[in-house]
């Protein structure tokens, strides 16, 4: 079982309020918004998108960049920390 499968419900949820901010987005352009809260929006919006990526990309990297049965103790822990650490700061 893969992780996206197993975290389904809390990986929906997350989508769930992204959906719901690029709804406010939707409803902030109807309403004729100024660019400022229009750009509050977007930049949660995108915020939120990139925190799902690097939960999903963090559960990749410690799911199945190494197969802890075929190669015990492969998978250096500090290693994927670091390399973890690295994306969401590149994802912010």
């Amino acid at each position: 079982m893969t992780h996206t499968v197993r975290d389904k419900q809390k990986l929906l949820a997350r989508v769930r309020r992204i959906r719901g901010q690029v709804e406010a987005v939707e409803r902030a352009l109807e309403a004729e918004a100024g660019c400022e809260p229009v750009m509050h929006l977007l930049a949660s919006t995108r915020a939120a998108m990139a925190g799902l990526m690097a939960e999903v990309v963090e559960d990749h990297v410690r799911t199945h960049l190494v197969d802890p049965e075929a190669h015990p103790g492969a998978l250096n822990d500090t290693a994927a920390d670091a390399l973890v650490s690295v994306v969401r700061t590149y994802l912010k």
